[in-house]
């Protein structure tokens, strides 16, 4: 029997056109921010590569910061789902799940905040190196599980001391863990992975809620109750989350965890680790005599 999909990706490309042509300003701030940090991380790699792919276009953040590293002699903006209105025509459209790039034809794929919304995220990654030259380079930013975990806890206790019953309302999300593995099982050498948090804070809940639409960032889950919150539910949601997530002048607190990955297509000039009984020293000849236990 097959599994069913946790995200509609039909209504994600609706809400990602909504948000693209309703554009709102400062409404990318997150994307902002993980950008700038990517391109940070970026300055950091020695390598020059012919060709960088920005998987997902939207607004072109990403790619004008791929342009401006210098690492890349040229960039390619793959818009995800339809061209953005406000920029110049992309080089090609996508679904980032199927990702249409020859093998081993790019030296440097990167994707800011869409992939954690990919049903099939270890076979996009599986694409994503099989599409990258050897020793080429991957980069991402994906949201992690504490993601609007305040929204989480408010609107199920909301519903349910209303209603008797709460679906799931904020979609989950991978922790840092599992992303390394998915980064190894995908078969890329020298993964990395790593997490930061980033607070913003609002006046109420509806603050918030404005954002996430703005953003097209509200929730896609597949099993998601197809009935809209009552007014009664989100007003007891905005008091629960005043109550419990707010500071002392009174603002509320929204946490966005993002995961910062990073992975290299293998290629032999790479570290790779020492084979089993390669070593040229024991353990105990290395340990200081004066460390070791009574009576050894």
């Amino acid at each position: 029997m097959a599994q069913m999909d946790l995200f509609d990706r039909q209504l994600f490309a609706r809400r990602r056109k909504r948000a693209l042509i309703q554009r709102t300003d400062g409404a990318d701030f997150l994307l902002a921010a993980v950008v700038e940090e990517l391109a940070d991380r970026l300055q950091a790699v020695t390598r020059q590569f012919d060709i960088a792919v920005d998987l997902g276009g939207h607004t072109g953040r990403l790619c004008a910061a791929l342009a401006a590293s210098g690492r890349a002699t040229s960039v390619l903006r793959g818009d995800l789902f339809l061209a953005d209105p406000d920029l110049s025509p992309p080089d090609f459209v996508c679904d980032d799940a199927f990702l249409p790039l020859k093998d081993a034809s790019v030296g440097l794929i990167a994707s800011a905040l869409s992939l954690h919304l990919v049903n099939d995220l270890p076979g996009a990654l599986i694409q994503i190196r099989r599409a990258l030259q050897p020793d080429g380079l991957f980069v991402a930013a994906v949201l992690g599980g504490e993601t609007l975990s305040e929204l989480r806890d408010c609107l199920m206790r909301a519903e349910l001391e209303l209603t008797g019953g709460a679906g799931p309302r904020v979609a989950p999300f991978a922790d840092t863990r599992d992303l390394g593995a998915l980064l190894q099982r995908a078969g890329f050498a020298l993964p990395v992975t790593d997490t930061d948090k980033l607070t913003v804070r609002y006046d109420s809940l509806f603050g918030l809620m404005r954002d996430l639409k703005a953003m097209g960032a509200t929730s896609v889950l597949s099993e998601r109750s197809r009935k809209p919150l009552s007014r009664a539910v989100v007003l007891k949601a905005a008091e629960l989350y005043a109550t419990n997530h707010a500071d002392a002048d009174g603002r509320i607190r929204a946490t966005f965890q993002v995961i910062y990955l990073s992975g290299w297509a293998p290629h032999e000039s790479q570290q790779k680790p020492l084979k089993p009984g390669s070593a040229k020293m024991r353990l105990a000849d290395a340990l200081d005599p004066m460390r070791k236990g009574p009576g050894s």
